[in-house]
């Protein structure tokens, strides 16, 4: 429905001339049908936060590419910040609860889906499986209320998909402090945060976890600028110059990359709902200007061409739904492998992707307007579709499963 003369918005534009964030909930096959009450009482609450607090801004936040520091905290305000980790203090949250509040973040915009990502997923984790009595105590309760927001240093300016051949250094000190010297890239929160997982390789060779406060001297942190994806988030550029810190920044149960891989493994999956999440968004969004678009003196959703479009859309949507309340199922039960993670991020982030292109063309020169919310998704998935592991990468995981044999180095 058009609305003709309506006032600015906050960010200083005309009301939007069709109304496309209704949601839809497009669930043919039942996926979702007879969940716990509990699990979708998260997945409420995050609905209502992005209809209610994230769809008002985010276009403008997105198009002057700040961080919205108040929505993180509001985040953890509302308890969607930890993604499934357990927190004391905190009420039990599920796996499948985490998983169906990331998809309806990432509806809202992959940004914030991200964030939560990053802080809960990677940063919260890390102590979470990997930290001391006294590294648990001190952060979790902080890094889950969103009071004090962490990073995960792993990445490298000359190591992505390699990051296990990592060369950032941590040299033990006299007094069995640590001295950090190196670089990172595309560290998410980076810059505006309180404390940084960093992993370095130790005296030992092995890679090691450490808590890194961001305010530490030699900690210097550069925002990435002139990203045209995930806009409303901020990477860092990292630079550790001789940080040294004391014992106490070791974190006990993170000595070799494998302990780092068992928290990527986690969040992977992860990655994989908030592509559906962004899937359905622009599902939905397509299906509402169909109905609302004329042309020809008729809606397009009158087109045989468009409903054979949406059709499509519809089984790539029921299909992803399908494949990841499987994998999350066979994950609730310790059963998912590596490369049944990776074979959800795979197909999850193609699937978004496909959605996300047909739906852009099918709004014709409207698909290229943020107000229209598609051409916002559809470059935020094409960073979904890297990070985490690129689909390459995911690729040969899964080839290497299939046939027995490694294709990496």
């Amino acid at each position: 429905m058009s609305h003709p003369g309506k006032g600015p918005t906050p960010q200083g534009t005309l009301e939007p001339e069709y109304e496309l964030w209704e949601p839809i909930d497009p669930d043919v096959a039942g996926v979702f049908r007879g969940l716990p009450a509990e699990d979708l009482a998260y997945r409420d609450r995050a609905r209502a936060f992005v209809q209610d607090e994230v769809r008002p801004v985010i276009a403008g936040i997105w198009d002057r590419a700040e961080y919205p520091l108040e929505l993180a905290v509001r985040l953890g305000e509302l308890d969607l910040l930890r993604d499934g980790v357990d927190v004391p203090g905190f009420p039990e949250q599920s796996l499948l609860a985490a998983s169906l509040t990331t998809m309806e973040l990432a509806r809202g915009d992959g940004s914030i889906a991200t964030i939560v990502g990053v802080q809960g997923g990677l940063a919260l984790r890390s102590v979470a499986q990997c930290g001391s009595d006294a590294q648990r105590e001190r952060w979790l309760g902080p890094l889950a209320r969103g009071s004090e927001l962490g990073a995960f240093a792993l990445t490298e300016p000359t190591h992505g998909s390699d990051s296990v051949s990592l060369e950032t250094r941590a040299e033990t000190t006299a007094d069995g402090g640590v001295r950090i010297t190196g670089h990172k890239k595309w560290i998410g929160s980076g810059s505006v945060g309180h404390l940084a997982v960093v992993w370095a390789r130790g005296d030992d060779g092995k890679v090691q976890g450490f808590l890194v406060p961001q305010d530490a001297p030699g900690y210097r942190a550069s925002t990435i600028e002139g990203k045209v994806s995930l806009r409303a988030i901020w990477q860092a550029e990292i630079e550790l110059d001789g940080v040294e810190l004391g014992p106490e920044a070791r974190m006990p149960g993170a000595n070799s990359f494998a302990d780092t891989a068992r928290v990527l493994q986690a969040t992977r999956l992860g990655v994989a709902w908030a592509a559906l999440g962004q899937a359905t968004a622009v599902y939905e969004t397509a299906v509402h200007y169909a109905a609302q678009r004329v042309q020809f003196g008729r809606p397009l959703a009158a087109s045989q061409i468009v409903q054979a479009r949406l059709a499509e859309m519809l089984s790539g949507l029921t299909s992803l739904q399908s494949l990841l309340m499987q994998l999350t199922r066979a994950e609730e039960r310790g059963e998912l492998s590596g490369p049944g993670a990776s074979l959800g991020k795979y197909t999850a982030t193609r699937t978004a992707r496909d959605l996300a292109r047909n739906a852009r063309d099918l709004l014709g020169g409207n698909g290229i307007l943020l107000e229209n919310r598609v051409a916002r998704h559809f470059a935020d998935i094409e960073a979904l579709h890297t990070y985490e592991g690129t689909e390459t990468v995911q690729a040969l995981i899964i080839g290497r499963e299939i046939t027995g044999v490694s294709a990496f180095v």
